[in-house]
């Protein structure tokens, strides 16, 4: 799903058409220099006199009434998430462009100076392409060093001068090339009523926008709540004689698994309604496996890990079932889980009673004290975001090589352990990060640290799952999160303190919505099958591809020392506990680097192309 174009196409001087195209591009009809490339929906609006044109880009559930309703009148500053879907709002004028954005950045768009204007894409990799624009090694060291910290990385991207435009706001690209104006529409304000009803009645309206597209699409069957309750929605809103094939993936030779028992208890309760497929992976399906030719993204993809158990499913669900799209579970527990720092809101608010019974349920659960928990809060309640990215950046800026790291803390941000394979230049960079984050303005100011937090973890899973998307198409399959639609993300975050879940709690508000669609013991589930052995396995198996990934881009640019990367990785094979994310971070990276050095972007093309009108 990509979708591009330039804020100068209505300007006098030039016609829309004689704007460049990616290769296979359509442009959105006579004098508009929007294009599409792939089959993904799209709707044109246009004024009776041709002075504007709207452009609904994506999926929306947007009725044509409502949308015809919107070449006439100033757009409603909800439009980016007035619907259910995954879309972006174009305005077309000989002013220039305007984008609403949503909030979730579940479409994130990017743009990039061009020709004394401005281009604009959801791909950064294609406008990366049509700039030549080089890869940002200071985005990298972020990606790598600090995957836990979306703050860092604020607008940038893998490419040098591609920005990510800011989620939730209207921002105009004028004609000129001037500087782009954006205004923030999009406040998680606190909103009364039942949550519960809020979160489904938004997650339904989701999983119907995809159904009523594509009655045979097939969906995920993990065992756990989220991909469950997504399962059963789908399969509730089938029409007459359809029923919904779902996929769950098994260890070969074992269906003892309790991720299997809970599937098998939800598909046995719609026997009408859900065809259960069983997916077993072998050895040859292990983390780490493949990842040298990993299929090219816009950015490292959270999948990269485990691209050979991913694509044999999707491959495998193309051919066997003729799935072309596909709903998943994914950002679910971004959305539904309540941050630590839930903790600090309470003593802000003087909720003393509740701030220690959930601290002492924390404590229990993560097997801590609770008392550390307790001092953590008073402190981040009396600091604001912005002082805690300036004690993040000294932090940086004189990082301590240990793995003494406490955790269980709460507080605005957590490091993870410098890794002994980082180089002083990547050190700097992530320094350098973090003292223009200081800075930078807050798109959300005023939050509570809780949802502040959400909004910054939310939109760094929903952009880069639209990576994971990309490997997905590369199958032929459109992947979709439904939980990362901007309207379930909405209906979450403006929940009220007060009917807020503990932070020991397991997603109360997504059980309590789907009690009476679940069988009574999978709402109950708690827990969720871990993989972690898997990935001492994967390490083991593919140990001679991984250390040849070690003296690649990433040490080319300065950013780790080969030799003890290379170390550090047969210590992780050989099972010597350590933390696994930066190392993780590293190969994903690597492996995303030599995809792009070795396959080159879309070309881009100055010949005219049919115009397509949605």
């Amino acid at each position: 799903m990509t979708f591009g174009g330039f804020s100068a196409a209505g300007s006098a001087g030039r016609a829309g058409s004689a704007w460049p195209l990616p290769e296979g591009a359509e442009r959105f009809g006579t004098g508009s220099s929007t294009w599409r490339l792939g089959g993904a929906p799209a709707r044109v609006v246009t004024t009776p006199g041709g002075e504007r044109r709207v452009l609904v880009l994506g999926w929306c559930a947007a009725t044509g009434p409502e949308l015809r309703e919107l070449a006439d009148a100033p757009l409603p500053a909800d439009v980016a998430w007035r619907w259910p879907g995954a879309y972006t709002v174009i305005e077309e004028t000989r002013d220039g462009v305007a984008c609403h954005t949503d909030p979730a950045a579940a479409q994130p768009v990017y743009m990039a100076e061009w020709s004394k204007s401005w281009a604009w894409s959801t791909s950064a990799r294609l406008l990366a392409r049509l700039t030549g624009a080089p890869i940002d090694p200071r985005r990298l060291a972020c990606a790598v060093l600090a995957p836990s910290l979306p703050a860092l990385v604020g607008p940038y991207t893998c490419y040098t001068g591609v920005t990510q435009l800011v989620p939730g706001c209207r921002i105009e690209l004028p004609a000129t090339g001037g500087s782009p104006r954006r205004t923030p529409l999009w406040r998680p304000d606190p909103f009364e009523g039942p949550p519960q009803h809020r979160m489904l009645g938004a997650l339904s309206a989701a999983v119907a926008l995809r159904v009523a597209a594509d009655p045979e699409l097939s969906c995920d069957l993990s065992g756990g709540l989220d991909s469950t309750s997504v399962a059963v929605l789908a399969a509730s809103r089938l029409p007459a004689r359809h029923r919904l094939n779902t996929v769950t993936v098994h260890p070969e030779g074992d269906e003892s698994g309790a991720d299997l028992h809970y599937a098998r208890l939800a598909s046995e309760a719609y026997p009408d309604r859900i065809t259960h497929h069983l997916l077993p992976l072998a050895d040859a399906h292990l983390p780490y496996t493949g990842i040298s030719s990993v299929p090219v993204t816009d950015e490292p993809a959270p999948s990269t890990l485990t691209v050979a158990r991913l694509t044999t499913q999707l491959c495998w669900m193309r051919r066997h079932l003729g799935s072309r799209n596909h709903l998943t579970g994914d950002g679910g527990d971004s959305v539904l889980f309540q941050p630590p720092i839930h903790l600090a809101d309470l003593i802000r608010r003087h909720r003393w009673s509740r701030a220690l019974s959930e601290a002492l349920g924390w404590a229990r659960l993560r097997h801590c004290s609770a008392a550390p928990l307790l001092r953590d809060a008073v402190t981040t309640a009396r600091t604001s975001r912005r002082a805690a990215l300036a004690v993040l950046a000294r932090t940086l800026a004189s990082p301590a090589r240990s793995p003494g790291v406490r955790h269980h803390r709460v507080g605005w941000f957590h490091t993870l352990p410098v890794p002994s394979w980082a180089t002083p230049e990547a050190l700097r960079l992530l320094a350098d990060a973090a003292a223009e984050a200081v800075d930078a303005e807050d798109p959300v100011p005023g939050a509570d640290l809780s949802v502040r937090t959400l909004v910054d973890e939310i939109r760094e899973v929903a952009r880069t799952a639209a990576a994971d998307a990309q490997l997905s198409a590369a199958c032929g399959i459109a992947l979709h999160n439904p939980f990362l639609d901007a309207r379930v993300v909405d209906a979450v975050l403006r929940t009220p303190l007060d009917q807020r879940p503990a932070v020991h709690s397991y997603k109360p508000v997504l059980a309590g919505a789907m009690r009476h669609l679940l069988p009574t013991d999978v709402a109950a589930r708690t827990t969720k099958g871990s993989f972690n052995a898997d990935h001492y396995s994967g390490l083991r198996a593919n140990l001679p591809e991984l250390l040849a990934l070690a003296d690649g881009h990433l040490a080319e640019l300065g950013l780790l020392d080969p030799g003890r990367l290379r170390g550090h990785l047969r210590q992780a094979a050989a099972g010597v506990p350590m933390p696994l994310a930066t190392l993780e971070q590293a190969l994903s990276a690597e492996a995303w680097l030599r995809a792009h050095r070795h396959t080159p972007g879309p070309a881009w093309t100055d010949r005219s192309a049919e115009n397509v009108h949605g």
